[in-house]
């Protein structure tokens, strides 16, 4: 049997309005009260109607994470988190995606405004163009890129800097054909381009020639392009002797490649990866990687879009950034 809010009211011996000012946290209820309230809903495991409130409210109690594709290890374990936090606000989340094209999805194109209470877009979809134009007036956070103005609220990660320390740990390692594998044709995907800047700024702090042969696009973030870059590396006539690899699903095809090669990794190739998703603890060798707070970026972006959905919709865009950190493991130090 679901309680109601009149049976607590009841078994509390106070009326509806007190048990109501209670629950939704209003301050101005003398301690007593509160006490005998926390103890009936207790005994009664009175959960309040989220809907109810939301409708009240005007608010449908869901909101949308927009994201590359679903199966994106980095994607899904940032959605885990998101979904952790939106649910500590009674939040439903709905996932969507943008589907590997320039449209950010259907909840991020426009849908947003009566389906959902607002948008989280997730890193590596092509948005901020397309939400530049948008007037349904959704609230909307961004994940991922650079920092600074922008069209909406917004936490960035600081790729560039990430990838410059993963290059120059390679290069403090003694290598110096370090190639960098996922190069994206598309300018809108900016972490790609961030995280090639770092790469060549760090080449270029240890005065190795920025040689464009060693740079290798990849059409998507998989594991196959991975070991398709590499193999492509390896019969083309420029041996690397280190890999720098655009995020972790692409590393992991670099290792299989490497090792199918007869190349032993760290021995005669170090690579390096991005996103410390966790097959990249466990594979053979354990992988180097840079590491976002993919935990933090959530909170904060859940914590930002619950600003704008109960505060000042109005006021100008927020950019917070969250560091990364780089983790060596097996595949440049060795065992």
């Amino acid at each position: 049997m679901r309680h109601r809010l009149k049976d607590v009211a009841e078994r509390a011996g106070v009326s509806v309005k007190t048990v109501s000012n209670v629950v939704n946290g209003y301050q101005h209820v003398r301690p007593d009260t509160r006490a005998r309230v926390e103890q009936a809903v207790a005994e009664l495991n009175y959960r309040p109607n989220l809907s109810a409130r939301n409708l009240r409210k005007g608010r449908t109690g869901v909101i949308a994470l927009v994201g590359p594709e679903l199966d994106v290890p980095a994607f899904a374990e940032l959605a885990r988190h998101v979904v952790t936090a939106a649910a500590e606000r009674g939040w439903t989340v709905l996932v969507d995606r943008a589907g590997g094209g320039p449209a950010p999805g259907r909840a991020a194109a426009g849908i947003g405004d009566h389906l959902v209470d607002g948008l989280i877009v997730g890193p590596l979809t092509p948005t901020a163009g397309h939400l530049a134009g948008r007037d349904d007036g959704t609230p909307v956070v961004l994940l991922g890129g650079p920092g600074g103005p922008g069209p909406a609220d917004h936490v960035a990660t600081d790729d560039a800097a990430a990838a410059r320390a993963a290059t120059a740990h390679l290069i403090s390692l003694g290598r110096r054909r370090v190639a960098a594998i996922g190069a994206r044709p598309t300018p809108e995907v900016a972490a790609a381009r961030l995280r090639l800047a770092g790469y060549a700024a760090a080449l270029a702090a240890a005065g190795i020639a920025h040689d464009e042969r060693l740079v290798v696009p990849a059409p998507a973030w998989r594991r196959a392009d991975g070991a398709a870059a590499v193999r492509h590396l390896l019969t083309s006539g420029v041996r690397p002797d280190a890999v720098l690899c655009l995020t972790d699903t692409l590393a992991l095809g670099a290792l299989r490649a490497l090792h199918e090669a007869g190349l032993r990794v760290p021995g005669d190739v170090a690579v390096a990866g991005f996103d410390d998703i966790e097959d990249g603890r466990f594979s053979v060798p354990t992988l180097t990687t840079v590491a976002p707070d993919r935990e933090r970026v959530a909170r904060l972006a859940v914590a930002l879009l619950a600003d704008r959905i109960d505060g000042d919709r109005s006021a100008p865009p927020r950019t917070l950034t969250v560091p990364c950190r780089l983790e060596p493991r097996e595949s440049t130090l060795g065992r």
